[in-house]
Parts: C-alpha cells; structure tokens; sequence
C-alpha cells in the first residue's frame, strides 16, 4: 500500500519568523485522523528566518531528529551543550526524563530543517544530545544509513535512538533510480525534500510525501532530489 500525502495539503504555521509544513497533528494544526505514522509522531519542515529562532523550552521522553537541510542551526541545552550544525548534517536527542533547549539561526541566510520526533520504547531514559556531520557526496545517488535502534546490529547508522527505526537520505542526481524494499510487517515513511521524483508512477513535488506499507519503491529522478525516508514496524501503537 502506498498513499501520497500532497505538501499543498499539509497543514501550516506561519509567523514572521518561522514557516512551517506539518506532516502531522502539531501546534495549531490538529487532525484526527492525522496524529501520527507509526512511530513518527511529528514531521515539521521548518523555515527559520536570520536572527531568530526557538527559545528555550522543555521536552521529555521523545526522541528528537534535526536533519538540516539548508543553512547553520546552532544549539544549547539544559545539559551543557553548545552546537551548530549545517547542511546534510544531523543533530538528535533523547529527551527522556526531561532537558530544555533552544535552537537558532545565528547567521544571515534562512535556515530550513526536518524536524522529527519519534516516539521512545519506553519511558524515562536518561537525556542525551549528540550530532553528527555526514558528508554530502555520501548520500550521492546511495542511501546513507542516518539512524537507526540501539537495539539494531545490522544497521551501521552513527546516530542511535531508542526506537525501532531505521532513518537513511539520498541526494540522485536527474534521471538516477533507486530502491528501497519494505518487508513486510514494516512501513516507511518517504520525504521528498528537495527536486522532483516519480515514484512507482507517482509524481512527486517538493515536500511531498508517502506512506508506504510492506512494498518495494523505485524513485526516479525527474531533477536532482534530495530525499529522506523512515522505516519502522508496522504494527499500530
């Protein structure tokens, strides 16, 4: 099964400093229907202006996903840390019993991110933050593992959650295909951030994305495009 989500669909946040593209339930935006995918519990594409950002403000059990896609997003925590991250790097955290932090754009140009939570195996983890900087051409018309479980020895992703997921980018050049195979009782979410693709012949735009359950996908590069997908269990929470 595959359902493609329509980015002119989506619901939306819009302030003088911050643009944002709700893939689920967030803020003012809130659809029954729509609170989460598995466990993907929130999909932001944000748009952070220059000189402003999210003040400090507090999380607990959820783990939390940074994917840059454009521009330097600098970060400090309640635990001590102070850091900036670009684009194609990763920033996480594991929010568990509880960290405040804020996230800024610092520099001159917008700053655009995916913003990913993802619900925990439990609760009450210890917090923890970490980044990392992957190198673009490692992406170029491959899969880059980004994250995956603690629990998973098969996936040699840097960042590690507490969820059972498995998280990878890809940067194709136009007219390059990929694949990605589904097994079943597992399902995936694809984000299509940047360019035009066809997939499984469906046309696909900038922010578009989709759902797909026990299936295998080839993506076609109609532009150079930059995509990220989610894979996780199936099974509902």
């Amino acid at each position: 099964m595959i359902k493609h989500i329509d980015s002119k669909k989506m619901g939306r946040g819009r302030h003088d400093w911050l643009d944002s593209h709700f893939h689920f339930s967030f803020a003012d935006y809130f659809n029954p229907h729509n609170i989460h995918f598995g466990v993907l519990r929130v999909l932001n594409d944000d748009i952070i202006q220059p000189g402003t950002g999210f003040g400090t403000h507090p999380h607990r059990d959820m783990e939390i996903i940074s994917y840059i896609i454009n521009g330097t997003l600098s970060h400090k925590d309640s635990m001590g840390n102070a850091r900036t991250v670009r684009r194609g790097e990763v920033q996480y955290m594991s929010a568990g019993t509880g960290v405040a932090h804020s996230e800024y754009n610092h520099g001159n140009e917008e700053v655009r991110l995916a913003q990913i939570w993802i619900l925990p195996d439990k609760k009450g983890y210890p917090p923890n933050y970490g980044d990392y900087p992957f190198r673009w051409h490692d992406r170029v018309d491959k899969w880059l593992p980004i994250a995956t479980s603690y629990k998973n020895t098969e996936n040699d992703a840097p960042v590690k959650i507490h969820a059972d997921i498995n998280m990878y980018a890809t940067s194709l050049s136009k007219g390059k295909q990929i694949d990605f195979q589904v097994k079943n009782n597992r399902q995936a979410y694809l984000v299509l951030l940047e360019g035009e693709a066809t997939v499984n012949k469906i046309a696909m735009k900038m922010r578009d994305a989709l759902e797909i359950v026990g299936e295998s996908i080839t993506i076609t590069a109609d532009k150079e495009s930059h995509l990220l997908i989610i894979e996780m269990a199936a099974e509902e929470l």
